[in-house]
């Protein structure tokens, strides 16, 4: 690495609108009470990071009994992502990210 310049990975969201048009079951529930993370327009990839936050914001309510479901997915993806990002291994970073997305698409559905 260069004594003065890193390079950098970062997971960037490319919704065909944004959070809310591509999960809006997902973003009606988030904006309760983190309505700065719905703004923000976060990656999948951010809000899976977030996830223990997420728990403790939304305790007793059904979006947590939903996330809690899927809560070792979501942080068993994240960690892998996060090490292949970081060993340069972008093609398997990018397998594990629709998988992911796979892991969404569920919960969305279960919001409805």
């Amino acid at each position: 690495m260069s004594k003065y310049m890193q390079l950098t990975v970062s997971v960037l969201p490319y919704y065909p609108e944004d959070l809310e048009g591509t999960y809006p079951n997902l973003s009606h529930r988030l904006k309760t009470l983190a309505s700065d993370l719905v703004k923000r327009n976060p990656s999948l990839y951010e809000i899976a990071g977030q996830l223990d936050k997420l728990l403790y914001q939304f305790d007793s309510t059904p979006l947590r009994d939903v996330l809690m479901r899927h809560r070792e997915a979501l942080k068993n993806l994240h960690k892998s992502i996060e090490g292949y990002i970081a060993d340069w291994n972008l093609a398997q970073a990018d397998r594990l990210l629709y998988k992911l997305e796979d892991v969404f698409e569920k919960i969305e559905s279960e919001l409805e």
